[in-house]
């Protein structure tokens, strides 16, 4: 399918383990994939394999816990290509811990990172959609912002208001016909899990038998959901949180 032919999508975390998975879709359905992400390099790399690969795509590096360069991110995406049809804000940090165990700086950096960038991110890219008449924008929420998990105080909040965030933009921009939808994931494997899974002392396999399905999940999996929400076969979706865990609760 060319669901995204001559549509220009934004992604942030593009240099990620999901948020390269998102690019990758996107280009292979004919978007103009912007992969953005704070490592330079992991944005360089994953837009010239889209582009290898017979797809079209451009990096651009970014530290989107600061207002300045969401908004220039934005900004030269839009001078590039001059539209932007899709935003998917996908970055993200897990700072973990409890209240007592994390820093001033962990909680301060989640939010920076986890949500203070979709607020710069959408005023900067929604008053284009608005001009073009709509727009979809597709969040990385989670699991643990629904339920929230122990030990991760900062990253469970930071997501709950995402998915908040989510459903309060969606209510106030569907009249311009701008989609806002989240998904919210569970156990997925990405470096960022294998990194936690490491710390624990646990396997992939341990997380595998925690799960309904037979085992967690994968990032083409999320991309392939972020692809169905940002696509117009999704046309009556705003302000969704759509999980997907293979049935796994929270532990």
């Amino acid at each position: 399918m060319k669901r995204f032919e001559d549509k220009v999508a934004i992604v942030t975390g593009g240099g990620g383990g999901i948020g390269s998975a998102i690019a990758r879709r996107l280009a292979d359905e004919g978007a103009l994939v912007v992969v953005s992400d704070v490592n330079a390099d992991a944005a360089d790399a994953v837009a010239a394999e889209i582009v290898a690969a017979g797809g079209s795509a451009i990096a651009i590096a970014a530290d989107i816990s600061r207002k300045e360069p969401c908004f220039g991110l934005i900004e030269e995406a839009f001078a590039k290509k001059g539209r932007i049809d899709i935003l998917v804000n996908n970055a993200g940090i897990n700072r973990r811990g409890n209240l007592l165990s994390l820093t001033d700086e962990d909680w301060h950096t989640s939010f920076a990172v986890n949500l203070d960038s979709m607020f710069h991110l959408c005023r900067a890219a929604i008053p284009h959609m608005v001009e073009a008449g709509g727009g979809a924008i597709v969040n990385t929420a989670s699991q643990w912002g629904l339920y929230p998990a122990p030990n991760h105080i900062a990253y469970n909040t930071t997501k709950a208001a995402v998915a908040a965030f989510t459903q309060n933009l969606a209510r106030d921009y569907a009249p311009h016909k701008i989609r806002v939808n989240a998904v919210c994931p569970g156990e997925i494997h990405t470096p960022m899990l294998e990194a936690g899974v490491r710390r624990s002392g646990r396997t992939i396999a341990d997380l595998d038998k925690l799960v309904p399905f037979g085992r967690i999940g994968k990032p083409e999996e999320v991309a392939a959901l972020v692809a169905f929400l940002a696509s117009d076969e999704a046309a009556f979706m705003c302000g969704s949180l759509v999980e997907i865990t293979g049935a796994q609760a929270v532990a």
